[in-house]
């Protein structure tokens, strides 16, 4: 019996903010299994920010997203057919899938692209958020770039999304009073009510530079000694002047320029002046510290001490609404496509 399998592939690149006709939808036939291959039945697909950057041919840390070739993507599914003794029929996988229903695995290599996961203890769809790459960036940009200390004060952007949520609990676990901004009376009321920050500041309702520089300093009146930078521009301008000496700072997104746009810094004698270190990382780099990241945070989501939230789109269709709603701000915590 033949399956067939829809798969969202890049038709063309955007010039600026990307729109749906920049992806097409396809059907094709799944291919018979070679020997070492297995078939994956991805259950959810996970929309994430850096797939705006590899949607530009421009020079990255990855190679671009090649023209009609299924976008990238991470999923989380059910084998479904094996030909392979290292993975059974029935396992649940995480891997890098991509925008389509299926998906054909060599997993008889020395490293197998394919993580086998219990998703009786765990949410399967948890794997791609808070114990999946998203909780890796946070626990690695807080605790070996922000370096946090009891009593410190640390700073989040983007505080209600799937990364920067994940990093104001981990730093209220080591002790310090947290500061998030996130835009939106709802996404600050969840950011303190629900996920236990001491302060979130909503920059919609203080759009001006000058306004939010006020009320950060408000929020923090005896600086900042770590920052995890989700967005650039206004915020970053504002935290590094908030900076205390010998301040850290994480930059994990720039999502303020994934259309092109030039994001400065305002002030960037601080670096000097405060002796601030700022370190960009990319966390698949970062393979030796991904089994204690990852058995940390599964222990947290499964005893409940570590939230988390998800925005899941229904059906592979809705993928490049739902990922341009991403780039919009309009999610709340993770977002997903469930595939029916």
């Amino acid at each position: 019996m033949t399956i067939t399998n829809r798969r969202f592939v890049l038709a063309s690149r955007p010039t600026a903010a990307p729109h749906e006709d920049n992806f097409r939808l396809e059907t094709v036939a799944v291919p018979e299994l070679a020997p070492g291959q297995v078939l994956v039945r991805h259950r959810y697909l996970s929309l994430d920010p850096y797939m705006r950057g590899r949607m530009s041919d421009q020079k990255s840390y990855a190679p671009p997203q090649p023209l009609d070739e299924v976008m990238v993507g991470a999923t989380a599914g059910e084998v479904v057919e094996s030909r392979s003794a290292k993975v059974a029929v029935g396992d649940t996988v995480v891997g890098m899938g991509g925008w389509q229903d299926y998906g054909v695995v060599a997993v008889d290599g020395a490293t197998s692209p394919l993580r086998k996961v219990d998703a009786t203890r765990i949410p399967l769809s948890a794997y791609l958020g808070a114990v999946g790459m998203p909780g890796v960036t946070a626990w690695y940009g807080l605790n070996m770039i922000c370096e946090p200390k009891p009593g410190e004060t640390v700073m989040v952007s983007a505080a209600s999304g799937a990364v920067g949520g994940l990093v104001g609990q981990l730093a209220k676990a080591k002790g310090c009073r947290v500061v998030g901004v996130a835009g939106g009376k709802d996404k600050c009321a969840y950011v303190v009510d629900e996920l236990g920050f001491d302060v979130c500041l909503d920059y919609k309702a203080t759009p001006d530079p000058a306004a939010f520089q006020a009320a950060l300093q408000a929020a923090t009146p005896n600086g900042i000694d770590g920052h995890f930078e989700n967005v650039g521009g206004m915020i970053l301008d504002a935290a590094m002047q908030q900076m205390n000496a010998f301040g850290r700072i994480a930059i994990c997104g720039m999502i303020a320029g994934y259309n092109g746009v030039p994001v400065p810094m305002a002030h960037p004698e601080l670096i000097l002046t405060s002796r601030l270190r700022l370190q960009g990382f990319i966390v698949s780099e970062q393979a030796s510290s991904w089994p204690r990241a990852l058995g940390e945070l599964g222990a947290g989501v499964a005893s409940g001490s570590l939230k988390y939230r998800e925005t899941v789109a229904i059906g592979l269709p809705s993928a490049p609404g739902a990922f341009l709603g991403l780039l919009q701000g309009r999610n709340f915590g993770k977002q997903l496509v469930k595939l029916d």
